[in-house]
């Protein structure tokens, strides 16, 4: 599966839901079970490719610079605060993945995170989009243990960060002088 192919179902299950696709708080967020709809339209095959290219794609937002906005709008410091937040950077679309991992101040650009920075609500992390896929592959296939077994022996070929990429930070999330240095839109949204 090529990454065009791998957007458009993203892409895909967020037109179905229109403009409820990018707040992960909603009591009643449309987003995961719409993605879980269109992975399900898939065959097994398909859904274990589309699962290996979600690993990639969560990999190559891996960086350290991405890790301390997620902190800055999230709180949350930890490897699976940060992994939810890259998960929910996939289910705000392709655009706007590819100019956060380019340029993590833009996610001030985003209204829920000016929400979140006035505290009036709002979420963009998401708790594991590999379930939304397992949920899927189960729906077609009634079990799972199939696709661990493809995903895993995939993955043992890929070459995977085993920390951050591009330029290392002083990684201390309370060093307020360096947020407003490397984050300056996002520091005014969450430090003034």
């Amino acid at each position: 599966m090529d990454i065009e192919e791998w957007w458009g179902f993203v892409d895909k299950a967020r037109a179905t839901v229109g403009d409820r696709a990018d707040d992960r708080e909603l009591p009643d967020d449309p987003l995961p079970e719409a993605l879980v709809d269109v992975l399900a339209s898939l065959d097994p095959a398909e859904i274990v490719d589309f699962y290996v290219k979600y690993v990639e794609v969560e990999d190559s937002a891996y960086r350290y610079s991405l890790c301390m906005a997620a902190y800055l709008i999230e709180g949350s410091y930890s490897d699976d605060g940060f992994m939810d937040f890259r998960g929910g950077l996939i289910l705000l679309g392709r655009d706007m993945f590819n100019r956060a991992v380019e340029d993590p101040d833009s996610l001030a650009d985003l209204p829920t995170v000016a929400r979140m920075s006035r505290e009036e609500g709002g979420w963009i992390g998401y708790e594991s989009v590999s379930y939304l896929i397992e949920d899927a592959y189960r729906r077609i296939q009634g079990e799972t243990d199939s696709l661990d077994t493809a995903v895993e022996t995939a993955l043992r070929a890929m070459t995977r960060p085993d920390k951050p990429l591009g330029e290392e930070w002083n990684r201390d999330p309370e060093d307020e002088e360096q947020m407003r240095r490397r984050l300056p839109r996002l520091a005014a949204l969450f430090l003034d």
